[in-house]
C-alpha cells in the first residue's frame, strides 16, 4: 500500500495525492456483495425538524452502507477471506470473509494491516492470537495488539476502528484488563470484552493530500465559514469594520468557549474506568 501523487496537470493536481489502493484485491473494481448493503441516505446536518443541527454538511456522492460485523459471535467457525475491499463510509478497508458451516454466511468485517485474500480468520476463546482473529481480553497475550475493541461485553467493537489505529494490552487482574488507547489514554475494561488481534489496515490514510475544495465537497462537506467573517446577529465573534480579531476568546454560535474547556462530563459514568488521562496537547503544555 501506499500513496499516488499524480503529475501536476492543474493547481489541484499538484497539491493532491490519493491512495493506491495496492491492499484491495481487487482495486479497480467496485462490486460490494450486495446482500451487505444498506440505503445510506442524505441528511444534510438536519434532524428531523429539518434544524441544522450539524453545521457545514451537504452534498457528497452517493453511498451505499457496507453492513460490518462488529461483534463477530460465530466462535470456533473457520472463515476465509473471500477479498479486501474499499469502503467509502470509513477510512479503512473492509475484508469480506465466508464462513466453513453448513449455512456460507459472508459478512464484513474491518480488514487488519496484512490481511489479505485466502487466509482464513477465526473468533472464540479456542481461536489462536493471529492478526484477524478475535477473542476475548482474557485470551489475548499481554503486550499483543489488538483493534476494534469492545467496551460492553457482547456490544461489538467500539473503538480502534479507524484507518491505522491499534490499542496494546497492558496487564490483566481480577477480571479486568489495562488497555493502552492510540491518545495515550490507559482504560479499564471486562476482560470479557473481544477484541480482533493486529492493527487496522490503511494507515498511510492520514497522509493523503486532498489538494481542492472540490474533494471536500465530494466527501459531503461545505466550506466552513469562519466566525469573524459572519455578521453579529450569526455568530457572537461577527461584525465590525474590516477585518477585527475578534474581540473575545473564540467561541461557537451559542458562546461556548472553543479552546482550553474540557468537553467530558464530570459525572459520567465511565470516567472510573480510565486509569491513566490522556496527554495534555502543546497548546497546554506551556506555563501561561
Amino acid at each position: 500500500m501506499g500513496i499516488k501523487y499524480y503529475k501536476p496537470t492543474s493547481a489541484g493536481r499538484r497539491g493532491g495525492s490519493v491512495s493506491d489502493f495496492a491492499e484491495c484485491t481487487e482495486p479497480r473494481v467496485n462490486a460490494p456483495e450486495k446482500s451487505l448493503l444498506k440505503p445510506l441516505p442524505k441528511k444534510g446536518g438536519r434532524n428531523h425538524h429539518g434544524i441544522v443541527t450539524s453545521r457545514f454538511r451537504g452534498g457528497g456522492h452517493k453511498q451505499r452502507y457496507r453492513v460490518i460485523d462488529f461483534k463477530r459471535k460465530q466462535d470456533g467457525v473457520e472463515a476465509v477471506v473471500l477479498s479486501v475491499e474499499y469502503d467509502p463510509c470509513r477510512s479503512a478497508r473492509i475484508a469480506l470473509i465466508q464462513y466453513s458451516n453448513d449455512t456460507k454466511t459472508k459478512a464484513y468485517i474491518l480488514s487488519p494491516d496484512g490481511l489479505k485474500a485466502g487466509d482464513k480468520v477465526m473468533s472464540g476463546e479456542t481461536s489462536e492470537p493471529k492478526i484477524g482473529n478475535c477473542m476475548p481480553l482474557s485470551k489475548v497475550p499481554l503486550g499483543m495488539t489488538i483493534h476494534n475493541v469492545e467496551l460492553t461485553p457482547g456490544k461489538g467493537g467500539q473503538i480502534c476502528r479507524s484507518a491505522g489505529c491499534s490499542a496494546v494490552l497492558g496487564n490483566r487482574d481480577k477480571g479486568q484488563a489495562l488497555i493502552t488507547l492510540p491518545s495515550g489514554e490507559v482504560r479499564r475494561v471486562s476482560d470479557k470484552c473481544r477484541a480482533t488481534i493486529g492493527s487496522v489496515s490503511n494507515p498511510d490514510h492520514m497522509n493523503i493530500s486532498l489538494g481542492k475544495a472540490g474533494r471536500k465537497r465530494w466527501m459531503g462537506r461545505k466550506p466552513h465559514n469562519r466566525g469573524t467573517s459572519q455578521n453579529p446577529v450569526d455568530h457572537p465573534m461577527g461584525g465590525g469594520e474590516g477585518r477585527t480579531a475578534g474581540g473575545r476568546d473564540p467561541c461557537s454560535p451559542r458562546g461556548v468557549l472553543a479552546k482550553g474547556g474540557k468537553t467530558r462530563k464530570k459525572r459520567k459514568a465511565s470516567n472510573k474506568a480510565i486509569v491513566r488521562r490522556r496527554p495534555a496537547g502543546a497548546h497546554q503544555t506551556h506555563n501561561g
